[in-house]
């Protein structure tokens, strides 16, 4: 049995991914994992002061998508687990595989246009992911 590590930011247009990588872990006979990476490194970017406690506040909503997520693919029969990081979302993915003997890393693609990972940059990820931490990577 393998381990198929599903990186996801929740919400609406995650579900595609979040519904392929378990038809893949239904087949293949995997564990599937959901991972969330909380990475605040945009706020290096801004000029003004931030009063609430950004990474806490994204934790809490990556939980509750994670928490979606499990519950849809559990009604297809397939049971998930989670886990969430905090840091830099290429370091933190690469981190997660390797420490969860991950066999495949799924991610994926941006279905609207406000997205924040253009396709190259989602080609880069995939390929610094499969150097960098040895696993297959499936951009769906």
């Amino acid at each position: 049995m393998g381990r198929i590590l599903c990186a996801t930011r929740g919400g609406e247009g995650s579900h595609r991914t979040q519904d392929a990588a378990a038809a893949l872990a239904r087949e293949r006979g995997d564990e599937l994992l959901f991972v969330y990476i909380v990475d605040t490194s945009f706020l290096n970017h801004t000029a003004a002061p931030l009063v609430v406690d950004v990474e806490g506040r994204l934790e809490r909503m990556g939980r509750f998508q994670l928490t979606m997520a499990q519950e849809r693919v559990a009604d297809q029969g397939v049971q998930a687990r989670v886990l969430i990081r905090r840091g830099r979302l290429r370091t933190e993915l690469a981190a997660a595989a390797q420490e969860e003997g991950a066999d495949l890393i799924v991610l994926g693609r941006p279905v609207d246009q406000g997205a924040v990972l253009t396709e190259s940059a989602l080609q880069s990820l995939a390929s610094f992911l499969e150097d960098e931490a040895g696993v297959k990577v499936l951009v769906l």
